[in-house]
């Protein structure tokens, strides 16, 4: 049984000041929890009904289990419908590895507000192969509940940073790293001949790059729309602008043999 200093505890995890406290966030759902339970992300209390605690043990024999009722389970939920099962987990440290920035394709964020987009990213970066997706201090926190269950388990195999914007940009300009940034007047994606390693700049949802990203910027580059010079939408949402373009730097890559 839940106790109701438990329930407290679990229940701050919705805001990112207890998160950072306590070093733990909350993933829930059936299909979530099973994929952290075969990642190197450490889960630190799981809680489930008698209905899928067979189901744990045969995945994991020594796993500590609290079996509770869906009501129990209810007042420390954070979605509509109730699952089955909720995992809390210990926030992963993550460091900057520069030989492996500066031998791959990464993804800068900078201020990226929706979680909504924030968890889709996370899964383009997944989709994508990209290890390495780099957040700017301003963007929406990967252990909001929200980012974390859109995210679909991505984020247990894309490393996530938190950095000082000048800081990161800096040093990676510094080494010689290509950074794209993504602008409506840039250049047309397709024609551009893209480096199979760098960074690409992704901005604000309302604002775009920041001033403070685009001094670093070597290519501005942008997805055209179609037909050319045809009326359409002011612009892409963030997170499938980065999707297209994710897959022309693999396209090319791949093309490239």
């Amino acid at each position: 049984m839940l106790s109701k200093n438990k329930i407290k505890l679990l229940r701050s995890l919705d805001q990112k000041k207890y998160r950072s406290e306590s070093a733990l966030f909350v993933a829930e759902g059936e299909k979530l929890v099973f994929d952290l339970l075969n990642s190197a992300i450490e889960i630190s209390g799981l809680y489930c009904t008698p209905n899928l605690v067979n189901e744990v043990f045969r995945r994991l024999p020594d796993m500590k289990v609290e079996i509770v009722t869906k009501e129990e389970l209810s007042k420390i939920s954070f979605l509509k419908t109730t699952p089955e099962i909720i995992a809390v987990c210990t926030i992963p440290k993550s460091e900057i590895d520069w030989d492996e920035i500066t031998g791959s394709l990464s993804v800068f964020l900078d201020e990226i507000q929706d979680p909504g987009n924030l968890g889709t990213i996370v899964r383009v970066a997944d989709w994508f192969g990209i290890k390495n997706l780099i957040c700017s201090e301003g963007c929406a926190d990967l252990y909001n509940p929200k980012v974390i269950q859109s995210t679909m388990g991505a984020f247990a195999r894309v490393k996530v940073h938190y950095v000082e914007l000048n800081e990161f940009l800096g040093q990676a300009h510094t080494r010689n790293i290509p950074i794209y940034g993504t602008y409506l007047e840039g250049e047309n994606l397709y024609k551009c001949d893209l480096t199979p390693t760098g960074i690409i700049v992704m901005g604000n949802e309302g604002n775009g790059i920041s001033a403070g990203a685009a001094r670093f910027i070597s290519t501005r580059i942008t997805i055209p729309s179609f037909p050319p010079n045809a009326v359409t939408s002011e612009s892409l949402n963030v997170s499938i602008a980065t999707s297209v373009i994710c897959a022309e730097f693999r396209r090319q890559f791949i093309c490239r043999g």
